[in-house]
């Protein structure tokens, strides 16, 4: 009892010393109609000691509610704005005074995300991206906040043509010259970041054969030694920051930074989401925070601190997308945990990776929608899944934008000039991807949803000439 006694003690002057190592925040995305109100956030931010947050906007309602109340806070360009921003300074100058000037410092806007994972966004704004956060900075220059705010633009993983091993990762041949070079290089003269979003659940969900779930959850497992470098592995998410660093280093830019500006376990799935559940999320968040709070670097860069950003601070219902879209909280909307893990040095000094208690069903698919749309379970013979009419084009063009961009359909067909860009309506082009989407999911549960402006049909969909595939 004695020597374990004296055991916990060391751990806590250890955690304790080395408190200051990394810093964890928190997106705070409000794709729900069920949210409390900005300053019930600030007020639940600072209850549990959460002093950095992320928004997808720069929301006067949430940046007033954040003044005064020491939270650091990173707003963000959205990818549409990102051609103005490019194309004219003073649409830049603009923004910046509305958006950034009007509110720092009372509210502590640290950084500025121009856009979100642009290379993957289906309206080819890669090409206005560097230009727009030099457009950016050149505004805050003009306020003379350059000293305080930093610019970078978080990218995902789908940037790396290669992440394995980490010792190879490299970026994407077509994007190094027109992209990461000039952005590295603004990164470097300005003393940003770069900003990646890394998610080892999707890796472990496609790879569980392959991935055991400790050495994705950052519990206790034997590591994975890198060929390359002979680098010792425990955590999946280590393996795929260090390949982006690798992938700098191998463009000269060992001096970059990195900031983690998303990362997350969903709480719930589809019954083909392998992995999606309470338990692995409390154990990957929970775990996360031990990790940056008390870890250090990564093994190729043990010296780098990381700043990593949860995802998210709340369970989205309006999400488009499978079930697991919808449930990467930490919070439900009424304000309780999902499940109960620390945020603090102070709170990990309790907290043991243990399963919390289970209410309900795990996987759960989401419910019929309205408006005609279903969600319809496949059947025997060939389904297909096409959009709802009744659901309006907006909310059809944003179903669209998000199938053909992060959900990984082949929109191809549907791009002028292709076999299914005629008839040029929404309906038609966003039947065609989400049906995509629906079969290379196959056709599971939950997969022609898309907030319900999607339903499946057991008729084979008409729309000119173009043939919806049953399969990939």
């Amino acid at each position: 009892m004695e020597h374990s006694s004296v055991s916990f003690l060391l751990l806590l002057i250890s955690v304790l010393a080395i408190a200051d190592a990394g810093s964890i925040g928190v997106n705070y995305g409000r794709v729900a109609n069920n949210l409390p109100s900005a300053s019930k956030v600030v007020d639940l931010l600072k209850s549990h000691g959460l002093n950095r947050v992320k928004v997808y906007d720069t929301d006067p309602a949430v940046l007033r509610a954040l003044s005064g109340s020491g939270i650091k806070v990173t707003v963000d360009l959205p990818n549409q704005q990102l051609f103005a921003a490019a194309k004219s300074t003073s649409f830049a100058n603009s923004w910046v005074e509305r958006n950034v000037a009007a509110y720092h410092p009372h509210t502590e806007i640290e950084a500025i995300a121009v856009g979100n994972e642009v290379f993957v966004d289906p309206h080819n704004t890669t090409k206005f991206l560097v230009l727009a956060m030099k457009n950016i900075h050149q505004a805050l220059v003009k306020f003379n906040l350059h000293s305080d705010i930093k610019v970078s633009s978080p990218i995902a993983l789908s940037a790396l043509q290669n992440s394995y091993p980490s010792s190879a990762g490299s970026f994407r041949p077509e994007l190094i010259e027109p992209v990461f070079k000039p952005m590295l290089d603004f990164l470097r003269q300005t003393g940003s970041f770069l900003m990646v979003n890394a998610y080892p659940f999707f890796a472990y969900e496609s790879n569980s054969d392959v991935i055991s779930l400790a050495y994705a959850l950052f519990r206790e497992n034997p590591g994975v030694v890198d060929p390359g470098n002979g680098l010792r592995y425990f955590s999946l998410f280590d393996a795929q920051i260090d390949a982006v660093f690798a992938a700098m280093s191998a463009l000269k830019y060992d001096d970059i930074k990195l900031v983690v500006t998303e990362t997350g376990w969903p709480s719930k799935g589809d019954e083909n989401e392998n992995g999606a559940s309470i338990q692995n999320a409390a154990a990957y968040n929970g775990n996360m925070v031990r990790r940056i709070l008390t870890g250090g670097g990564t093994p190729l860069r043990p010296k780098a601190d990381l700043t990593v950003y949860l995802f998210a601070l709340f369970n989205e219902n309006q999400k488009f997308g499978p079930t697991s879209e919808r449930n990467y909280g930490l919070f439900y909307p009424n304000e309780e945990k999902v499940y109960d893990i620390p945020f603090t040095v102070e709170g990990l000094k309790k907290y043991h990776d243990n399963p919390s208690p289970v209410a309900g069903n795990q996987q759960g698919g989401a419910a019929p929608g309205n408006g005609g749309g279903s969600v319809s379970k496949s059947t025997t013979g060939n389904t297909w899944c096409v959009a709802s009419g009744e659901a309006g084009k907006e909310k059809l063009q944003a179903a669209l934008d998000y199938a053909c961009g992060e959900g990984g359909a082949d929109c191809r067909p549907i791009q002028r000039g292709s076999t299914c860009y005629n008839p040029n309506t929404v309906e038609a082009h966003a039947s065609f991807a989400f049906n995509s989407y629906y079969q290379k999911k196959g056709r599971q549960m939950g997969t022609c949803y898309f907030g319900g402006a999607a339903y499946v049909v057991t008729q084979p969909p008409k729309y000119g000439k173009c043939e919806f595939p049953t399969g990939y």
